[in-house]
Parts: C-alpha cells; structure tokens; sequence
C-alpha cells in the first residue's frame, strides 16, 4: 500500500543495475523464487577500485540493486532511503559471487529489505540491510516489461 505522495518509478533498460542497454552498466539479470532474488556476477578489471580489488561502491551498487528487486517481486517499486553494508572481506577481480535479497518487512511507506554476496563455496563477501520508501505498486505493464527482460 502506498499512502505518501506516489514517485513514478519505471523500468529502465539503461539502469546502471541491470540494464541490458547500458554498455557500462552490471547487466544483473534476477531470479525470483517466492521468497529471495537472486542473481550471479563476476567482477572485472573494470570494477576496481585499490589494483585487483573491487570498489566497494560497486558491492554496495550490486547489493542495492538486488534489494530493489527483492521489492519490486513483491509487489512495490521503492527507492533507497538507508542502507548499511557491512564488508566481510575483499572481493578480487574475476571471482565469480552471487547475491541474495529478500524483503523482511513490509509497512505503509516503507520496506525493509536484506542482502549478502557470496562467493560461489558460500563465503561471505558483503551483507547489508536497507530501508526503502514506497513509490508505488507493481502493475500488469511493469510485470510484463520484466518477463520481457528475461527477469
């Protein structure tokens, strides 16, 4: 439910996130299983911040990425109010992650979402956890542009 002054929220395939048209962009594609998205990566040379380490921006980026989607699959486009990640340990260039996402709670104007990147064995690379504000419910036409998508 949406009980603020609504935010237009479309789908963009230029979204630094996932967007397929964005040649500088993650390209993230999410898999949605009723209750966490989720999503693989694998860093490049491209992504670095200190020589052979990703940028910690870019983590963050991936993993505020995910819980957007988290609610969108839930049934609300939201925008980040907060969020605070927590880095377990560095990531380097081509090390192949995945992250996850869920959404833990769901108010009027807010959610509140989680989400961690792991390597492929499962150790912890980053975790986080955000407040979203609600900018609206997810229509007929935005689930058709995902599936569309190949979301």
């Amino acid at each position: 439910m949406v009980t603020g002054r609504e935010i237009p929220i479309g789908i963009s395939d230029l979204c630094f996130g996932c967007g397929k048209d964005n040649p500088c962009g993650l390209k993230l594609k999410f898999k949605w299983d009723g209750k966490q998205v989720r999503a693989p990566f694998t860093p490049t040379k491209f992504h670095q911040g200190w020589s052979g380490i990703i940028h910690g921006g870019v983590i963050t980026t991936i993993l505020d990425e995910a819980m957007g989607y988290a609610a969108y699959y839930e049934g609300v486009k939201c925008v980040t109010s907060s969020m605070r990640t927590r880095f377990k340990r560095p990531l380097s260039i081509d090390e192949p992650i995945i992250v996850t996402a869920s959404l833990t709670r769901n108010a009027r104007r807010y959610v509140e979402t989680e989400a961690k990147i792991t390597l492929m064995d499962g150790t912890l690379v980053a975790e986080c956890t955000a407040m979203q504000y609600v900018g609206s419910k997810v229509n007929e036409r935005d689930k058709s542009k995902r599936t569309s998508r190949g979301d």
